[in-house]
C-alpha cells in the first residue's frame, strides 16, 4: 500500500500523457494508428522521477535509429528471418556506440523489427513513427513538468527517514556495547547493511527533484530549499557508510572480548541526538526551528568529547581506529548540517 501510494502521481502523469499523446498524434497530425506517440509518453515519465528527460532523449533517438537503418538495409537485402537479424544487429551495434545507456538499443532493435517485418521500405508510416515518439516524449515532459511531484518533500522524507533509522541504531549499538553483547552488535551491523536502497532512493530523489525544479515553473521558488538538501545527500550516504565501520570496529572488539571505553559508549549514544536533531531539521518548514546553526551547535559539542587524547589510555590498536572512526563520522554529520567540508575537518582539528 505505500508502494501504491507513492507511486499515485507518477501514474497519473503516466496515463494523462498516454491519452494526450494518442490525441495529439491521432487527431491532430493524423498519423494513423500512432501506437508509439502513448508508448514514447509513458516511457518517458515511468515510476522512476530521476533522468526522464534523458529518457525521452533516448526514446526518441532509439527510434529514429531503428527506422532509418531498418528503412536502408530492408531496401537493400529484403526481408526475411535473417534478414531481420542482421537489421537488429546493426541497429543495436549504431545505438550501443552512440550511447551506453539500455533504453536506446531497445528502443533501437524494436522499431527495426518493426520496419523489417511489418513497414515497406520507403513507407512514410516508418517516418511517423519516429515523429510519434518525438511527440510522445515532449507530451511526457510536459506533464511531467505541469503536474510535477513536490521534487522538496519527496527528497527530504527520504532523508528524513534514513537519520530517524540511525538515530534508533545508534542507541541500540551503544546499548550492546555497555552489555558486551556480541549477537546485539551483530544485529545493528545488519540493519545498518540493509539501508542501501533508502540510500539509493535518497540519491535518486534528489536527482529527480532537480529536474522537477529546472523543468517546472510551479516550483522555481523552490530551487534554494532543494539546493540545499541536494548538498546533505552524498554526506548523508557518507555517514552511513562510516556508521557500518564504527559497527564494525565495535564488533570485531566485542568479539575479541575487548570492552569499549565507557567515554566512546557515550558519544557513540550521543549520536542518537545528533541523527535525530538532524532529522528534524529536514522535515522543519524553511525558517522554523531547528536549523542547520541548531544542529551544527549539538555535533561540535560531541567533537569536544570525541578528542584524540581518549585514545591515550586504550591499550587495543582497534579501540584507537573506533575512536578515529568516529571523528571521521562527526565530520559527515557536520557536513550534513550545512560545513563545508574543510570547515568540518577544522573544527576536529580545534578538539585534540
Amino acid at each position: 500500500m505505500r508502494r501504491l501510494w507513492l507511486s499515485l502521481l507518477p501514474i497519473a502523469q503516466c496515463a494523462i500523457a498516454a491519452g494526450l499523446a494518442w490525441f495529439v498524434a491521432l487527431d491532430l497530425l493524423d498519423h494513423a494508428a500512432p501506437f508509439f506517440a502513448p508508448i514514447a509518453a509513458v516511457a518517458s515519465l515511468g515510476l522512476s522521477l530521476a533522468r526522464r528527460w534523458r529518457r525521452s532523449l533516448e526514446l526518441v533517438v532509439g527510434v529514429s535509429i531503428g527506422i532509418l537503418v531498418g528503412d536502408i538495409v530492408i531496401s537493400q537485402i529484403g526481408s526475411g528471418p535473417w534478414q531481420i537479424s542482421v537489421v537488429v544487429a546493426v541497429a543495436m551495434g549504431t545505438a550501443v556506440f552512440l550511447d551506453k545507456g539500455p533504453l536506446l538499443p531497445l528502443q533501437a532493435s524494436s522499431s527495426a523489427v518493426l520496419v523489417a517485418t511489418l513497414l515497406p521500405p520507403g513507407d512514410v508510416a516508418g517516418f511517423e513513427r519516429a515523429i510519434d515518439a518525438l511527440v510522445g516524449g515532449l507530451i511526457g515532459l510536459l506533464v511531467g513538468a505541469l503536474v510535477p511531484i513536490n521534487p522538496v518533500r519527496r527528497a527530504r522524507r527520504a532523508a528524513a527517514g534514513i537519520l530517524d533509522t540511525f538515530r534508533d541504531l545508534s542507541c541500540e549499538l551503544a546499548a550492546a556495547l555497555q552489555a558486551r553483547d556480541e549477537d546485539a552488535v551483530a544485529k545493528v551491523l545488519d540493519k545498518a547493511r540493509g539501508t542501501q536502497s533508502a540510500i539509493d532512493t535518497l540519491q535518486a530523489d534528489v536527482l529527480a527533484g532537480r529536474e522537477v525544479g529546472t523543468l517546472s515553473p510551479l516550483y522555481w521558488g523552490s530551487r534554494d530549499r532543494l539546493r540545499t538538501i541536494a548538498a546533505t545527500a552524498d554526506p548523508i550516504d557518507n555517514a552511513v557508510r562510516n556508521f557500518r565501520v564504527v559497527t564494525r570496529r565495535a564488533l570485531a572488539l566485542t568479539q575479541r572480548g575487548v570492552p569499549v571505553e565507557q567515554s566512546m559508549i557515550n558519544i557513540i549514544n550521543d549520536l542518537g541526538d545528533i541523527f535525530e536533531i538532524l532529522r528534524q531539521v529536514m522535515l522543519a518548514a524553511p525558517g522554523a526551528e531547528p536549523d542547520q546553526a541548531d544542529a551544527a551547535r549539538l555535533i561540535r559539542s560531541v567533537v569536544r568529547k570525541a578528542r584524540t587524547s581518549l585514545a591515550d589510555n586504550v591499550e587495543d590498536l582497534s579501540e584507537a581506529a573506533l575512536l578515529v572512526e568516529l571523528r571521521s563520522l562527526l565530520v559527515d554529520l557536520l557536513m550534513v548540517a550545512g560545513l563545508k567540508r574543510l570547515s568540518a575537518i577544522a573544527q576536529l582539528h580545534l578538539n585534540r
